[in-house]
Protein backbone atom coordinates (compact mmCIF):
# COMPACT_ATOMS: atom_id res chain seq x y z
CA UNK A 1 0.00 0.00 0.00
CA UNK A 2 1.31 3.15 -1.02
CA UNK A 3 2.08 6.02 1.46
CA UNK A 4 -0.43 9.06 1.71
CA UNK A 5 1.53 12.11 1.38
CA UNK A 6 -0.08 15.89 2.85
CA UNK A 7 0.91 18.91 1.01
CA UNK A 8 3.05 20.78 2.69
CA UNK A 9 5.97 20.06 5.02
CA UNK A 10 6.24 17.11 7.25
CA UNK A 11 7.96 16.86 10.35
CA UNK A 12 9.17 13.45 11.85
CA UNK A 13 7.70 12.60 14.96
CA UNK A 14 8.33 10.17 17.54
CA UNK A 15 6.25 7.49 18.50
CA UNK A 16 5.49 7.02 22.34
CA UNK A 17 7.88 4.51 23.21
CA UNK A 18 10.66 6.98 21.38
CA UNK A 19 9.83 9.35 24.31
CA UNK A 20 10.47 7.29 27.28
CA UNK A 21 12.38 9.87 29.19
CA UNK A 22 12.71 9.44 32.75
CA UNK A 23 10.58 11.85 34.79
CA UNK A 24 12.33 15.16 36.29
CA UNK A 25 12.09 15.59 39.94
CA UNK A 26 12.95 18.18 42.46
CA UNK A 27 14.61 17.20 45.54
CA UNK A 28 16.15 19.74 48.81
CA UNK A 29 19.17 19.18 49.83
CA UNK A 30 21.83 20.80 52.02
CA UNK A 31 25.07 22.25 50.73
CA UNK A 32 26.73 18.95 52.37
CA UNK A 33 24.40 16.55 50.57
CA UNK A 34 25.12 18.34 47.66
CA UNK A 35 28.33 17.79 47.39
CA UNK A 36 27.92 14.44 48.00
CA UNK A 37 25.54 13.89 44.92
CA UNK A 38 27.68 15.74 42.99
CA UNK A 39 31.24 13.51 44.36
CA UNK A 40 29.15 10.46 43.53
CA UNK A 41 27.73 11.21 40.26
CA UNK A 42 31.08 13.14 38.73
CA UNK A 43 32.07 10.30 36.75
CA UNK A 44 28.29 10.26 35.01
CA UNK A 45 27.91 14.03 34.76
CA UNK A 46 31.55 13.73 32.88
CA UNK A 47 30.32 11.08 30.58
CA UNK A 48 26.90 13.73 29.84
CA UNK A 49 28.67 16.84 29.36
CA UNK A 50 31.09 14.98 26.97
CA UNK A 51 28.40 13.26 24.81
CA UNK A 52 26.13 16.73 25.26
CA UNK A 53 28.75 18.53 23.05
CA UNK A 54 28.75 15.93 20.75
CA UNK A 55 25.51 16.93 19.19
CA UNK A 56 25.94 18.33 15.71
CA UNK A 57 26.87 15.06 14.89
CA UNK A 58 24.69 12.88 17.13
CA UNK A 59 23.03 10.51 13.88
CA UNK A 60 19.93 10.38 16.71
CA UNK A 61 18.99 13.69 17.02
CA UNK A 62 17.94 14.69 13.03
CA UNK A 63 15.02 14.93 11.91
CA UNK A 64 13.47 13.60 8.32
CA UNK A 65 12.36 16.18 6.42
CA UNK A 66 9.73 15.94 3.15
CA UNK A 67 8.85 18.55 1.40
CA UNK A 68 5.21 17.45 -0.14
CA UNK A 69 3.21 19.08 -3.07
CA UNK A 70 -0.02 17.84 -5.04
CA UNK A 71 0.28 14.59 -2.85
CA UNK A 72 3.59 13.44 -3.78
CA UNK A 73 6.93 13.70 -2.03
CA UNK A 74 9.09 15.84 -4.20
CA UNK A 75 12.20 15.52 -2.30
CA UNK A 76 13.49 14.75 1.30
CA UNK A 77 16.37 15.80 3.86
CA UNK A 78 17.16 14.93 7.37
CA UNK A 79 18.72 17.99 9.49
CA UNK A 80 20.08 18.17 12.78
CA UNK A 81 20.58 20.45 15.54
CA UNK A 82 23.09 23.65 15.51
CA UNK A 83 24.61 25.27 18.14
CA UNK A 84 24.31 29.54 19.16
CA UNK A 85 27.66 29.77 16.94
CA UNK A 86 26.36 28.32 14.16
CA UNK A 87 23.22 30.76 14.52
CA UNK A 88 25.27 33.60 14.97
CA UNK A 89 27.88 33.37 11.93
CA UNK A 90 24.73 32.87 9.72
CA UNK A 91 23.48 36.04 11.26
CA UNK A 92 26.31 38.18 11.25
CA UNK A 93 26.88 36.61 7.48
CA UNK A 94 23.43 38.28 6.56
CA UNK A 95 23.56 41.27 8.47
CA UNK A 96 23.81 44.32 7.05
CA UNK A 97 25.91 47.38 9.47
CA UNK A 98 26.29 50.49 9.46
CA UNK A 99 29.04 53.15 11.71
CA UNK A 100 27.01 55.24 13.86
CA UNK A 101 28.98 58.93 13.70
CA UNK A 102 28.09 59.79 17.92
CA UNK A 103 28.93 56.11 19.14
CA UNK A 104 31.91 55.91 16.50
CA UNK A 105 30.94 51.84 16.41
CA UNK A 106 29.39 49.66 14.03
CA UNK A 107 25.86 49.30 14.47
CA UNK A 108 22.85 46.28 12.93
CA UNK A 109 20.99 48.05 10.43
CA UNK A 110 18.97 44.88 8.62
CA UNK A 111 19.26 41.38 8.06
CA UNK A 112 18.45 39.77 4.71
CA UNK A 113 15.68 37.60 6.08
CA UNK A 114 15.56 35.24 3.00
CA UNK A 115 19.21 34.35 2.92
CA UNK A 116 19.45 34.21 6.40
CA UNK A 117 16.90 31.35 6.91
CA UNK A 118 18.09 29.47 4.11
CA UNK A 119 21.98 29.60 5.31
CA UNK A 120 19.95 28.31 8.45
CA UNK A 121 18.58 25.74 6.54
CA UNK A 122 21.89 24.68 4.78
CA UNK A 123 23.83 24.72 7.99
CA UNK A 124 21.16 21.93 9.03
CA UNK A 125 20.93 19.97 6.80
CA UNK A 126 23.08 16.61 7.35
CA UNK A 127 26.18 16.55 4.85
CA UNK A 128 25.19 13.87 2.70
CA UNK A 129 21.93 15.33 2.05
CA UNK A 130 23.78 18.73 1.50
CA UNK A 131 26.01 17.34 -1.02
CA UNK A 132 22.81 15.52 -2.71
CA UNK A 133 20.78 18.44 -2.97
CA UNK A 134 21.55 21.64 -1.88
CA UNK A 135 25.79 22.02 -3.10
CA UNK A 136 24.60 19.43 -6.41
CA UNK A 137 26.21 20.81 -9.11
CA UNK A 138 23.63 18.68 -11.33
CA UNK A 139 21.26 20.61 -9.50
CA UNK A 140 22.46 24.16 -10.07
CA UNK A 141 22.80 23.22 -13.99
CA UNK A 142 19.09 22.09 -14.20
CA UNK A 143 17.88 25.26 -11.98
CA UNK A 144 19.93 27.62 -14.59
CA UNK A 145 18.45 26.11 -17.67
CA UNK A 146 15.52 26.94 -16.59
CA UNK A 147 16.45 30.74 -16.01
CA UNK A 148 17.50 30.72 -12.15
CA UNK A 149 20.84 32.31 -11.26
CA UNK A 150 22.42 29.68 -8.98
CA UNK A 151 25.81 30.70 -7.15
CA UNK A 152 25.54 28.21 -3.43
CA UNK A 153 23.76 26.30 -2.32
CA UNK A 154 21.47 28.90 -0.49
CA UNK A 155 19.87 29.59 -3.91
CA UNK A 156 19.11 26.37 -4.70
CA UNK A 157 17.08 26.42 -1.33
CA UNK A 158 15.70 29.62 -1.51
CA UNK A 159 14.62 28.46 -5.29
CA UNK A 160 12.66 25.08 -4.69
CA UNK A 161 11.34 26.12 -0.87
CA UNK A 162 8.47 27.73 -0.72
CA UNK A 163 8.02 30.79 2.57
CA UNK A 164 5.94 28.49 4.70
CA UNK A 165 8.15 25.44 4.17
CA UNK A 166 11.12 26.88 5.10
CA UNK A 167 9.33 28.70 7.92
CA UNK A 168 7.99 25.13 9.09
CA UNK A 169 11.54 23.97 8.72
CA UNK A 170 13.22 26.96 10.50
CA UNK A 171 10.55 25.98 13.54
CA UNK A 172 11.88 22.28 13.18
CA UNK A 173 15.58 23.35 13.44
CA UNK A 174 14.96 25.65 16.68
CA UNK A 175 13.11 22.75 17.73
CA UNK A 176 15.54 20.25 17.26
CA UNK A 177 18.75 22.91 18.97
CA UNK A 178 16.37 23.29 22.01
CA UNK A 179 14.75 26.75 21.43
CA UNK A 180 10.82 26.15 22.90
CA UNK A 181 8.75 26.43 20.13
CA UNK A 182 5.72 27.02 23.22
CA UNK A 183 5.55 30.26 24.55
CA UNK A 184 3.20 29.14 27.63
CA UNK A 185 5.88 26.09 28.16
CA UNK A 186 8.45 29.19 28.32
CA UNK A 187 6.71 31.18 30.50
CA UNK A 188 5.92 28.25 33.09
CA UNK A 189 9.45 27.63 33.47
Amino acid sequence: MAKEFVKGVTVGEATAEENTQPAVSTVETNEEETKQVIRANEEDFIAGLIAAADFASDEEETQRIEIVRNGKLAFAFSIRPLGSEEYDKCRKKFTKYVRNKQLGIKMPEDTDRIKYQSAIIHKATIAEDREKLWDNKKVWQALESKGFQIMSGLDVIEYTLKAGEKDRIIDAIDTLSGYESNIEEVAKN
